[in-house]
């Protein structure tokens, strides 16, 4: 995917967070660490590798679908990947075919915001990373990989029994 469309989604989203103040204040920063077995972080969208040649604050692995980037705790917050910048929302397709969001069933674990939904966060940072994500869309390697982390969490809310 184009670096630009990256840089475009990531300036839709500027600085905005899923709160007005610092939402790691309530959690200890619980997105930007590892579990204790060493899991966790989040999906590099198509063409993030590259941006993150060398960062040193991370290391990449390979994950599922796409490369996974696990953050040691401390990260260059200009450099923060969208994964990071949208978090705790997650693509989700809508009943007219458009991207849009919700919370991501994974920050139930660790992400105080999750219980209270979307309607939770602020409302400028919920329309920014949808259009954000319609941003990445435009690009058809972009669709197919919002596509597959969308069917992905679709498991993820499948019943266990």
């Amino acid at each position: 995917m184009d670096g630009e469309i990256l840089q475009r989604a990531y300036a839709r989203i500027g600085d905005r967070t899923p709160l007005l103040t610092d939402c790691g204040l309530l959690c200890g920063a619980a997105c930007c660490h590892t579990d204790e077995d060493g899991q966790g972080g989040v999906y590099l969208f198509p063409g993030e590798r590259a941006l993150l040649k060398e960062c040193e604050w991370a290391r990449v692995l390979p994950a599922g679908f796409a490369p996974m980037l696990m953050c040691d705790g401390a990260c260059d917050r200009v450099r923060r990947p969208l994964g990071c910048r949208i978090f705790p929302l997650t693509p989700a397709r809508g009943r007219n075919g458009k991207w849009s969001v919700r919370m991501d069933v994974r920050a139930r674990a660790m992400c105080p915001l999750a219980a209270s939904g979307t309607g939770g966060l602020d409302p400028d940072f919920v329309r920014a990373v949808r259009d954000a994500l319609r941003i990445v869309a435009e690009d058809p390697e972009g669709d197919a990989f919002l596509e597959k982390w969308f069917a992905l969490e679709e498991e993820y809310r499948k019943p266990l029994w």
